[in-house]
C-alpha cells in the first residue's frame, strides 16, 4: 500500500488519527488535517488551475526572451558571415538613429522647458504689475467743506 492510498482526502482512520494527533501537538496542524480532509479532493483542480496561470505568465517571457534575441540582442551568430556582418552594420545604423532621436526629444525637452519658464515669468510679471497697481496709494482729494466722499457725507 503506498503513502497516497493511505493518506486521501477521506475519512479513513489514518486521516481521522492524523487529525486527533495534529489537535494535540498543536491546533492548527489538526486544523489543517481537517481542512484536507473536507477540502483535498479539490486540489488537483487547484493545482492545475495555479500551474495553468503560471505556464502563461512564463509564456510570456519566453516570447519577450526569444523576440530580443531575434532582433540581435543575443550573440547568437547564423553562420552566414555575409548576413551577420550585414546585420551588424544595420544594428549600428539603428543605435546611431536611435542616439540622434534620443539627443532631439532632449533638446525638444530642453526647449519645451525654457518655453514653460518664459511663459511663466510672463504671467509672473503681469500678476506683479497689477498688483502695484492695485496697491499703489492712490492720491486723495482735500477734505474741506463741499468735498465729499460719497459714503456717509457729514452735514
Amino acid at each position: 500500500m503506498n503513502t497516497t492510498a493511505l493518506i486521501r482526502p477521506a475519512w479513513t482512520p489514518a486521516t481521522i488519527a492524523l487529525m486527533v494527533i495534529g489537535f494535540m501537538v498543536f491546533w492548527p496542524l489538526g486544523l489543517a488535517m481537517l481542512a484536507y480532509i473536507i477540502w483535498g479532493d479539490r486540489l488537483e483542480g487547484f493545482k492545475r488551475d495555479a500551474n495553468h496561470a503560471t505556464d502563461g505568465i512564463f509564456a510570456g517571457c519566453r516570447r519577450a526572451s526569444d523576440k530580443a534575441h531575434r532582433w540581435g540582442h543575443g550573440s547568437a551568430r547564423t553562420g552566414n558571415v555575409a548576413f551577420d556582418d550585414w546585420r551588424t552594420k544595420e544594428l549600428e545604423r539603428l543605435d546611431e538613429e536611435r542616439r540622434k532621436l534620443e539627443e532631439m526629444r532632449d533638446e525638444f525637452d530642453e526647449y519645451a522647458r525654457e518655453l514653460r519658464r518664459a511663459k511663466d515669468q510672463e504671467e509672473f510679471d503681469r500678476f506683479m504689475a497689477n498688483r502695484n497697481k492695485s496697491t499703489a496709494p492712490t492720491p486723495t482729494k482735500g477734505r474741506g467743506k463741499g468735498s465729499s466722499t460719497g459714503l456717509l457725507d457729514e452735514t
